[in-house]
């Protein structure tokens, strides 16, 4: 037994609908291997629930299955946006959501997540009073080389004290070799995780599961 399979033996096991959005996603994707998966999706549900966040911002939708796991555990009036840009999966990622009976917590948007941020910073997507929204916890799993512009766009948006959460910043240990590639993934990811460890502005670590996920947290 591989240890993937021996920690996810150990591991809480995934509801009715996490079951059927990652069965959609093999059927219905060529790129399953994207899913967050049962061990990270616990994960970020415990994260959740430890941080207790009322907004969360999630950079990349993809089906769906991070999304759930995320606003499953938000406090009642919690909610979350999540950004995604292949507008293909949108009637994929909506019935997931009411499969988990979540669509009244859930604001899927649609089109460019660097547009979408920019919108978000300038209160044309802000709360109902025009204001900024700012947010308890930003999960990102988006574009790796926009990386770097992520984190610049979305930093003011979390509250002091709130966290990011970066998925696959170990790149498949890409990152870490002697000669790091220079492919535009490779040097996005890598440039980000500099970037974050020389921030004076943040208190962070790397969680070397599965790709690796950068907590941070704003001071």
């Amino acid at each position: 037994m591989d240890l993937y399979r021996y920690i996810k033996k150990h591991t809480t096991p995934q509801g009715e609908a996490l079951d059927w959005i990652e069965k959609q996603t093999n059927i219905r994707t060529n790129h399953a291997r994207m899913l967050s998966g049962a061990v990270q999706g616990r994960f970020l549900m415990m994260m959740t629930e430890m941080i207790r966040p009322v907004r969360i911002l999630e950079l990349g939708t993809f089906t769906g299955y991070s999304s759930v796991c995320l606003a499953s555990c938000l406090p009642e009036g919690g909610h979350l946006d999540t950004l995604e840009i292949n507008d293909e999966l949108e009637d994929l990622i909506v019935e997931g959501f009411e499969r988990a009976g979540l669509s009244d917590r859930i604001t899927l948007h649609i089109g460019d997540c660097k547009k979408t941020l920019e919108q978000l910073r300038s209160g044309i997507l802000g709360s109902k009073d025009g204001g900024t929204r700012l947010y308890d916890m930003v999960y990102m799993d988006a574009n790796k080389r926009e990386y770097p512009e992520y984190y610049s766009l979305v930093f003011d948006l979390v509250r002091p004290g709130g966290y990011i959460l970066a998925d696959n910043v170990l790149w498949d240990g890409k990152v870490y070799e002697d000669n790091v590639p220079g492919d535009r993934q490779t040097s996005g990811i890598a440039r980000f995780n500099d970037m974050v460890a020389a921030d004076p502005r943040v208190e962070c670590v790397i969680v070397p599961m599965r790709d690796g996920l950068y907590l941070i947290r704003k001071k």
